[in-house]
């Protein structure tokens, strides 16, 4: 039987294999103590070398391709203007759902890309620190939305994200503990002019035009490359049971934790209280708000049950 034109699916990305994908990095190959894997490693989530070496190692490879084409387009600009404007950040923007694991892709991809050949300054900000305060949630009643899109500081983020891609020389972003829930009054992360600058968040791929006036301008816009981590959500579901138990067992017995309140529950309850929290609060927002953007990313991490990627999707062109 012969295929028309108009049964032929199409898609703007290429998929790869992790059999494929481990072979795609020359074998670039950088010393990474245990000590450091255990520091990068995040809650309950396993990392070990083997993924670091066959996912994230081939991963850096093809941002520092991106990176170096980068630098020199910004060369032959300052060369065509005639002039010898300031070196930008290269910024690589990070999402997925909650749960997902972006926090450690985002911390080993800071660990790895700041191996390379010159030592770049990788640095990392993660968009929880542009969450509006506690307060200012529950003024208006949105508390239990935090993570949605009208939760978000989105004109502070986009004021941020501009002066970094202005070359402004020190950059302040806001501190959230997720010990206290809340921002860090007074407290900012500095960022100084890195070389490549990770932002890691629910919302960096989120078009939340209701937040702006005038001309629309997004997140995203000012990323030169994104990564979408992307689970089955019920992978999702039973890695955040997992964390929460993990969470119940550690932060939540301290007094000062916001969720100490959940410090007693039994096993039993744990698990029912984290599956009401997916539910009412996680997964719509994963749903409406989350998963939509995963085709606005350049490149597709795509776990597996075990935490551990099993492919790759990287858009074509």
């Amino acid at each position: 039987m012969v295929k028309t034109m108009d049964s032929i699916a199409y898609s703007p990305f290429r998929h790869i294999s992790r059999a494929m994908w481990k072979d795609l990095n020359g074998h670039l190959s950088y010393p990474i103590a245990n000590e450091d894997i255990h520091q990068l490693n995040a809650l309950n989530e396993p990392l070990t070398m083997r993924e670091i070496e066959e996912i994230y190692f081939p991963l850096s490879h093809l941002l520092r391709i991106h990176v170096d084409c980068y630098r020199r387009l910004h060369q032959n600009a300052n060369a065509f203007f005639n002039n010898q404007a300031k070196r930008l950040p290269f910024i690589i923007g990070i999402a997925g759902s909650v749960a997902a694991g972006k926090s450690t892709t985002a911390r080993v991809l800071q660990k790895v890309l700041s191996l390379g050949p010159d030592n770049p300054k990788v640095d990392l900000i993660t968009t929880d620190g542009f969450l509006y305060p506690n307060e200012y949630l529950e003024a208006r009643g949105i508390l239990n939305r935090k993570g949605f899109p009208e939760s978000y500081d989105t004109k502070r983020l986009l004021g941020f994200l501009s002066d970094i891609k202005s070359g402004k020389e020190v950059v302040f972003s806001p501190v959230y503990s997720h010990l206290v829930y809340d921002i860090i009054p007074n407290e900012l992360q500095q960022v100084t002019q890195p070389d490549i600058l990770i932002v890691e968040g629910i919302n960096v791929l989120q078009v939340n035009v209701q937040a702006l006036r005038g001309p629309k301008v997004f997140v995203s816009d000012f990323f030169d490359y994104s990564i979408y981590v992307d689970a089955d959500p019920k992978n999702l579901l039973q890695w955040y049971i997992q964390r929460f138990q993990w969470l119940r067992k550690t932060a939540f017995q301290q007094p000062d934790s916001y969720f100490h309140r959940y410090a007693d529950l039994s096993e039993a309850q744990s698990i029912e209280m984290a599956t009401t929290i997916w539910e009412e609060i996680n997964k719509p927002n994963l749903i409406k708000n989350i998963l939509p953007t995963r085709l606005r990313a350049d490149l597709i991490l795509e776990k597996g049950s075990h935490h551990f990627v099993k492919s790759v999707k990287i858009r074509k062109g």
